[in-house]
């Protein structure tokens, strides 16, 4: 199977841009990052908060996510219900960084990623793929951009969806996300040794795409 890792900080078009990548290339698209958001929405939902001072075991055996594919795309299902739509805040971004530096949650997910990718040609993303998940990949590449376009990015998104947010708001968010999952004790964020940058900083969206698929063809 081949298998594409794409890493890189929050707000740096991974999602979007590894869903139409993968797309084009008849694989199938892995949100890891939308995985860690659903845990984190449980524990909100159990009255935690980024602290994390609860029982995690005891949530997390009380817990079921699902990943689901229609026409090629993700949906993510806690508990049986899709909360594709309700894990795209401000708080769930928060609380997926608090989630995913313990250990007991990455062990919690780190099988069901890993199975996708043995049994399918697969392009995952997230913040650790090519560094712990699938340390074999195929394909590694660091995606990334500066804070000020991730932020500007994420806002527009949130805009759209109605969300009433400042750029200010959105910035100070991002850049406290990248310093919680750069130094977090468990798999922090970096780069593979063996991954290409590829920064998307002064390129469109169609732009960003193609550049994903001619690193990942130059490689395959």
């Amino acid at each position: 199977m081949i298998n594409v890792a794409i890493d890189g900080p929050a707000g740096a078009g991974k999602s979007s841009i590894s869903r139409c990548a993968a797309k084009k290339l008849g694989y199938i698209y892995v949100d890891t990052g939308a995985l860690y958001r659903t845990v984190g929405l449980k524990f909100s939902l159990c009255g935690a908060d980024t602290s994390l001072d609860c029982d995690i075991e005891r949530i997390l055996a009380d817990t079921s996510v699902d990943i689901k594919f229609s026409n090629g795309e993700q949906r993510v299902f806690l508990d049986g219900s899709d909360v594709s739509d309700d894990i795209r805040t401000p708080q769930a971004s928060m609380m997926a960084s608090a989630v995913s530096a313990k250990p007991q949650v990455r062990a919690f997910l780190l099988e069901m990623q890993r199975k996708l990718a043995r049994e399918n040609n697969v392009l995952m993303d997230g913040r650790d793929i090519g560094t712990v998940v699938l340390p074999d990949a195929t394909v590694k590449i660091y995606l990334t951009a500066s804070a000020q376009v991730r932020a500007n990015r994420r806002l527009k998104e949130l805009l759209e969806k109605g969300e009433k947010v400042t750029f200010k708001e959105v910035y100070d968010d991002m850049v406290k996300r990248d310093y919680n999952d750069m130094h977090r004790e468990i798999a922090p964020l970096k780069k593979a040794e063996d991954a290409v940058v590829a920064d998307t900083s002064d390129c469109s969206f169609d732009e960003s795409v193609e550049l994903v698929l001619k690193i990942v063809r130059e490689r395959i």
